[in-house]
């Protein structure tokens, strides 16, 4: 056993007492987190205008502080990027990451020396729960891989900026740089794919145990290897036995990315964001992931049929009940207030706070009223892939359809499969039923004949990869929306359309 892997259990043991601590006073640990924002952010531009200094309790900040968007923040950061001190939170801040948004183009999110830890520990802490859960260290004595973003820092401006993965690159502990994949120069390639070819050069011949990645560049990473070598990965990493992976649901890109492997293998589910790690898996048996309580972020929920409604209820942790779905919410200290990080999470254990992620607020189809969130269109595709596991699938979209050449209106499903189904309508019928028993509204609209059953549409390989690409967002931390409530992501793919 490696040194790392024989030091790891101890630290392990030490990381997992905390967190428990933590974990099982949920309501007292918000509590003192929610104090020590306040007194951070009191001094500051947003504090003085928020009357910060009158907040002693949630229900004053309630009063005062509304709950915002990045839109809603912008003239705040813009102050920010152009320099100045004690705006959202104490002094400037170490960075800030540049982001995507749907509705608000570039994002930039600051991250402050207080804010860096909770990124950097609790992928740490994510790994380190792995070990204390399954007593496996031995992928440390491997080579760990993450695929990520570009490292390299735009100085052009008073802060630092460039994305998040890559400025969490910088810090990643001194004990773990030597097992680190790839190298620092490959990392810094800006066009994704030449960076995986040099990424597959460089570790064809490296005893890889860990790999961490969004799961359809990882995928993509795979079938290159796959192409080159002939091999499954499994024959070409005997040693690789550890994949940490978020960014989207890993259901629908489970049974492709297994078969790819030629063995299933633990994973490590995290739900990161530019805004702060969220939670990550911290059992390989109970579902859900654990929610970080204390990280510097201080949590409210929204429920999600209330989330456009004027005065919604805002609650806190102790008020959230299993099974309902929450428009997370989030102040933390990096000097986001009351912000709509846009998630929607649902509770499946409150002892300790276990969620998983169900959808995005923006990302839904109501053409009609169904209100199809993400958990309903990937929970149908996981049940109908278990009816047809011939099938296996690279990447799908949804959108609606209201003005067809003929016939009722519909929701078109837009796939690319690796392997089709081997009848395609019967493999459609049973998406559609799928549907209809996932959600009510759905089915009404069916057996109403408001609306006619779902339509697959096929595409050609590579299709999700070229319109990637052709959008500047292949690789990295992108992917694509699971649904939308418009065409304009399905007729960018028309043009891939198999006949």
């Amino acid at each position: 056993m490696g040194i790392l892997s024989r030091l790891s259990k101890p630290f392990a043991s030490w990381v997992i007492r905390d967190q428990t601590r933590w974990s099982m006073d949920a309501v007292n640990v918000q509590r003192s987190v929610f104090q020590q924002l306040i007194r951070g952010g009191l001094n500051t531009l947003f504090g003085r205008d928020h009357d910060f200094a009158s907040i002693h309790n949630f229900e004053d900040f309630q009063q005062r502080v509304p709950i915002v968007d990045y839109e809603d923040i912008r003239n705040y950061i813009d102050r920010i990027v152009a320099g100045e001190s004690d705006i959202l939170w104490k002094g400037k801040p170490i960075y800030l990451a540049k982001t995507s948004g749907t509705t608000s183009g570039t994002k930039y999110i600051p991250i402050t020396k207080e804010s860096i830890p909770n990124h950097i520990n609790s992928a740490r802490n994510a790994l380190l729960s792995y070990i204390q859960d399954t007593g496996n260290s031995h992928f440390l004595n491997g080579k760990l891989i993450f695929l990520s973003g570009s490292p390299v820092l735009n100085h052009d401006q008073a802060i630092p900026t460039g994305r998040l993965s890559g400025m969490v690159n910088h810090h990643v502990p001194g004990y773990l740089r030597t097992n680190q994949m790839p190298s620092y120069q490959t990392n810094c390639i800006e066009d994704w794919e030449q960076k995986i070819d040099e990424i597959i050069e460089e570790t064809l011949q490296q005893d890889m145990t860990l790999i961490s990645g969004i799961p359809p560049w990882v995928q993509m990473y795979f079938d290159r290897i796959i192409a080159k070598t002939g091999k499954k990965i499994k024959d070409v990493f005997p040693n690789f036995s550890l994949m940490v992976h978020g960014g989207v649901n890993f259901g629908p890109y489970k049974a492709k990315l297994f078969d790819s492997i030629g063995a299933p293998v633990d994973a490590i589910e995290t739900y990161p964001a530019s805004e702060g790690f969220i939670a990550y898996q911290d059992s390989q048996t109970q579902e859900g992931l654990l929610l970080l309580l204390d990280s510097g972020i201080f949590f409210e929920f929204i429920p999600d049929d209330q989330y456009f409604q004027e005065k919604p209820d805002r609650l806190t942790i102790g008020d959230v009940e299993i099974g309902v779905n929450y428009v997370l919410i989030l102040s933390n200290n990096a000097g986001l207030w009351a912000y709509s990080l846009g998630d929607i999470v649902k509770f499946v254990s409150k002892n300790p706070y276990r969620l998983v992620v169900t959808g995005r607020i923006k990302h839904f189809i109501s053409a009609f009223g169904e209100h199809v969130i993400g958990e309903d269109v990937e929970k149908a595709m996981k049940l109908t892939l278990e009816m047809h596991p011939e099938t296996e699938l690279v990447e799908f979209t949804v959108a609606p359809q209201v003005t067809p050449k003929q016939g009722l209106p519909l929701h078109q499903w837009y796939i690319e499969f690796s392997h089709s189904p081997r009848d395609l309508t019967t493999f459609e019928k049973g998406l559609n039923l799928q549907l209809q028993k996932l959600n009510s509204y759905y089915d009404d609209l069916i057996a109403g004949k408001i609306l006619k059953c779902l339509e697959v549409v096929s595409l050609r390989k590579e299709a999700f990869r070229d319109y990637m690409k052709s959008q500047g967002k292949l690789g990295g931390q992108n992917k694509v929306p699971r649904l939308s409530n418009d065409r304009k992501i399905v007729d960018h793919l028309d043009q891939y359309k198999l006949s």
